[in-house]
């Protein structure tokens, strides 16, 4: 199979040519037919996320069709769409697994980071952490819910029933998480890098009441705020923007490191919580979700061979919503398509 390969962190991927991966017990083959380009996988190929299995084949947000059952499954069959989404293993018998919180279990393994992901072709998966994809959605459109989509719903869960939320890093997670939002009612206030008109015109165009800078101030006391961007910094300005009983969710997995603050931003019953990976309940809950509201995607294919230059145009915030890499798309494409992916 064709794959881009991550050798050593902070160097590109490479293009190599890899035996067709064969799935063991309780394991399925995936035929990749998408598979969404997600800041963690920046994280991990930028050295920011320790000891990688190497080499490694990233990606973690991954639609496709079973085309291998190893011994023992049971529940599923060839042919049938699957995602596989960041968690893909847990122990099972720790008491994090045994309460419903496998997401916290500390011997958890990874998709994209501690196993191959889907970078590739084919992609193998443990049956238990598979999730079925809404019909109506294509391949491309349902690939950025796997993660973007999974952990900007449990992020904004965590923020309980805040009437005004605050967004800061307007990116893949958050141009679904506003979705959710206005769908429940909220009103969404959204934060960008300094500057960029281009995000805060999308941010506005998905329903933000209002958009700016993340160096402004919020326009009005937030009962909320969520914070997507890996800058630490971010944390005390979100936190002057709740009101007492407010709470700061950092939903992303790594972040730069939170400069002091004066005691009193955090006081009056204010909190600062993480949301650490997801559950396989938030993956059925969310993507039974998706196709009520609509959510819709706005994504822009890559051939799989063209991955460094989607992870560069997310590291350098030239994206609109998610890259998507799909291994079909012929390389000789250079051009990425964009489009809004609708059900």
């Amino acid at each position: 199979m064709r794959a881009m390969l991550l050798r050593r962190p902070r160097e590109p991927l490479v293009a190599v040519s890899l035996p067709d991966p064969q799935p063991g017990p309780g394991q399925v083959r995936v035929r990749v037919g998408a598979c969404a380009v997600c800041r963690t996988d920046l994280h991990i190929i930028d050295g920011e996320l320790p000891d990688p299995r190497l080499p490694l084949i990233p990606g973690h947000e991954i639609v496709g069709r079973v085309d291998a059952l190893g011994a023992g499954v049971q529940g599923l069959t060839r042919g049938e769409r699957v995602g596989i989404p960041w968690l893909g293993w847990s122990c099972g018998l720790c008491r994090y697994c045994r309460s419903g919180r496998e997401n916290l279990c500390p011997e958890a393994r990874f998709t994209g980071y501690r196993i191959d992901g889907g970078y590739a072709e084919y992609a193998v998966a443990d049956a238990r952490y598979v999730l079925p994809i809404p019909g109506r959605y294509s391949d491309a459109a349902a690939a950025p819910l796997l993660c973007a989509g999974l952990i900007g719903y449990r992020t904004l869960r965590a923020a309980g029933e805040a009437a005004t939320v605050g967004i800061w890093g307007f990116g893949a997670a958050a141009h679904i998480v506003i979705q959710i939002a206005r769908h429940e009612g909220r009103r969404v206030f959204a934060f960008t890098r300094p500057g960029d008109g281009a995000a805060q015109a999308f941010a506005r165009r998905l329903g933000a009441v209002w958009a700016g800078g993340s160096d402004e101030a919020a326009p009005e006391t937030l009962d909320a705020a969520l914070i997507f961007a890996p800058v630490g910094a971010l944390v005390p300005a979100a936190l002057r923007a709740v009101a007492p009983g407010g709470v700061v969710v950092c939903g992303g997995i790594h972040m730069s490191d939170i400069p002091a603050f004066p005691y009193q931003w955090l006081w009056g019953e204010r909190v600062i919580r993480s949301v650490a990976n997801l559950t396989r309940r938030d993956g059925e809950e969310f993507l039974a979700l998706a196709p009520t509201i609509p959510i819709v995607t706005e994504t822009e294919a890559f051939p799989l061979e063209s991955a460094n230059e989607a992870l560069a145009r997310l590291r350098g915030g030239r994206l609109t919503g998610a890259a998507v890499l799909a291994p079909d798309l012929p390389a000789s494409d250079s051009e990425s398509r964009s489009s809004a992916r609708r059900p």
